[in-house]
């Protein structure tokens, strides 16, 4: 079985693929607890084995991260506790096979390159895909599957904890739907605020890239802890597919598998 992990600047997933390509288990949790090696390791055994899964059946492990500084932990969780090596996803590991069409391709996330390639295999292109995550990020993949680019706005958590931290009198809230667009209270009016103006940015920058890219056929493709949220009540949004980053690096190694074969 393949474990894959994908790392983040506010959640960190571990999902455990068969060997038919599904996914036996997904388990989120917080990056900013700064979990340990040991720490991350008896998290995961219990959920693994309340699924059945024993770490022998782990014989491959794959690392997508955005945060450096948790690097370290990941590889010694996959040494200590699977003992499996680890293949870590960068540019230049062999499996990604993305073209990238931009200025600087090396400042480009991981993260973004992984969406980019699970997309471009899973919907006919051209695409946009949104990806909810601590930063909201639009990026472009075209008919031929290049990466061309894209948008970073601040991800709607930040958005809540900048308002609560700038404005004294406001609370910090929990992002959910409002019953109204015109609140009557703070806290309603903060909610509002926050998820139809969220809504209406995507809805705005869906029109804005399709109206600047020349295609209004481009199929949007959302993905991220709160995609399905947002994705519901989204106009601009086609797909929601929660799993394409983690699609995108079972992929990374089936490829990585075959040239090896």
């Amino acid at each position: 079985m393949l474990l894959a992990i994908d790392s983040g600047n506010t959640n960190i997933v571990f999902a455990i693929f068969d060997q038919d390509g599904g996914i036996r288990g997904e388990w989120r949790a917080s990056t900013q607890n700064h979990s340990t090696t040991d720490e991350y390791g008896a998290w995961l055994s219990q959920l693994m084995q309340s699924s059945q899964i024993s770490p022998r059946d782990i014989s491959d492990i794959i690392i997508a991260t955005v945060v450096p500084a948790g690097l370290h932990d990941l590889k010694m969780l996959s040494r200590k506790y699977f003992f499996v090596e680890p293949i870590i996803v960068d540019e230049n590991v062999p499996g990604l096979n993305v073209n990238i069409k931009i200025d600087r391709p090396e400042e480009v996330g991981v993260d973004r390159i992984v969406n980019a390639k699970a997309a471009s295999e899973k919907y006919r292109g051209p695409i946009i895909v949104i990806d909810f995550g601590t930063a909201t990020t639009f990026d472009i993949i075209d008919l031929d599957g290049y990466y061309c680019g894209g948008a970073i706005a601040p991800g709607i958590n930040l958005s809540i904890e900048a308002l609560h931290q700038a404005a004294a009198k406001l609370p910090r809230i929990s992002i959910n739907r409002p019953k109204k667009v015109i609140g009557t209270n703070t806290v309603d009016a903060m909610l509002s605020g926050v998820f139809w103006g969220y809504i209406s940015m995507v809805e705005g920058m869906v029109e804005r890239i399709k109206n600047e890219y020349g295609d209004k056929t481009m199929r949007t493709v959302a993905t991220g802890g709160l995609a399905p949220l947002f994705g519901a009540h989204c106009k601009a949004i086609e797909k929601i597919d929660e799993t394409l980053t983690l699609r995108g690096l079972h992929s990374i190694f089936q490829e990585i598998k075959n040239a090896k074969n």
